[in-house]
């Protein structure tokens, strides 16, 4: 791990306990994450940011200067179903599609305790539909999102695969917590390396997100538990530090054993959604890249 990422992590794991959204109420935790994004989280150079509507959920576009405007990245953003905005979320994103070229989309879904299961997954059906409708075809679209949101784009995916929907052209998961039961190894062997959470966490996660206990396991809420079969190629990055390395891993192994063409990066010494911190550490400098090539890779 290099020195500056050894100063991040001490960092930004200083800043994620203080929004300690099991004990904060919801609406302190939010505004807390808001501020923390906005401190040291810097948009990439050239970027039109517009915010509109689509399918009656506001979202915004990134526009890179020269980017190709024919493809399209679906981005949902993490932040444990009850927290997060495309504002929060706008930095990453932004330094993902300038290296790829391509333009993003951030809807702003619903979040729980307000809206809980499937709200927010009904908002990303809609984007992903009203951007078919508007002239995308799926195989210009990407869905991507991290933490809460690489689980939303499984969903997602899920969802329109039921439906009978075109699927996109691939899905980009960073850190996805697909497991709101914590049943995976790494939630135990990973629990005195995790800087940021630990499984009592989850839980407190799951009770916001899905009330309804007897509800954990299914594939829409706990996307690790689903049938994968038919789901496009999927390019996965987690940190090998994470109590959810085992969510990334168990989805990979299912996805390869349907045929599913996957790539699992498991970054050593590396946390949860490390690749936030692009202008800050190298690791996520070049996270960020294979992602962007990935990106360029499927739409050529």
């Amino acid at each position: 791990m290099s020195r500056r990422a050894k100063f991040v992590r001490w960092l930004t794991g200083k800043y994620i306990k203080g929004l300690d959204v099991p004990h904060l109420p919801v609406e302190k935790a939010r505004a807390q994450f808001e501020k923390i994004a906005g401190s040291f989280l810097i948009r990439a150079k050239g970027i039109e940011v517009e915010q509109t509507q689509i399918a009656g959920v506001d979202v915004d576009w990134l526009r890179p200067k020269n980017a190709r405007k024919d493809k399209v990245v679906l981005y949902l953003h993490g932040g444990a179903y009850v927290m997060g905005s495309p504002r929060t979320h706008r930095q990453l994103v932004s330094h993902i599609v300038r290296a790829a070229g391509v333009v993003a989309v951030l809807p702003d879904y619903r979040l729980a305790p307000e809206h809980p299961f499937p709200a927010a997954i009904d908002d990303a059906v809609a984007v992903y539909s009203g951007l078919l409708e508007s002239g995308f075809r799926a195989k210009d679209i990407i869905i991507s999102g991290d933490s809460a949101g690489g689980a939303l784009s499984v969903a997602t995916l899920l969802q329109l695969r039921h439906a009978g929907v075109p699927m996109p052209a691939a899905a980009v998961l960073l850190s996805p917590f697909l497991d709101i039961t914590g049943s995976g190894e790494s939630a135990t062997t990973r629990a005195d390396r995790d800087p940021w959470f630990d499984i009592a966490d989850l839980h407190v996660v799951a009770d916001y997100y899905c009330p309804d206990e007897s509800e954990w396991q299914n594939p829409l809420v706990s996307p690790v538990f689903a049938n994968v079969a038919g789901l496009p190629p999927m390019l996965i990055q987690v940190g090998d530090d994470e109590i959810l390395l085992s969510d990334s891993t168990r989805l990979a192994e299912k996805l390869e054993a349907e045929g599913v063409e996957v790539e699992l990066e498991v970054w050593p010494h590396m946390w949860h959604v490390f690749q936030m911190f692009i202008r800050k550490m190298p690791e996520s400098g070049a996270a960020v890249r294979k992602i962007a090539a990935y990106i360029q890779k499927r739409f050529s």
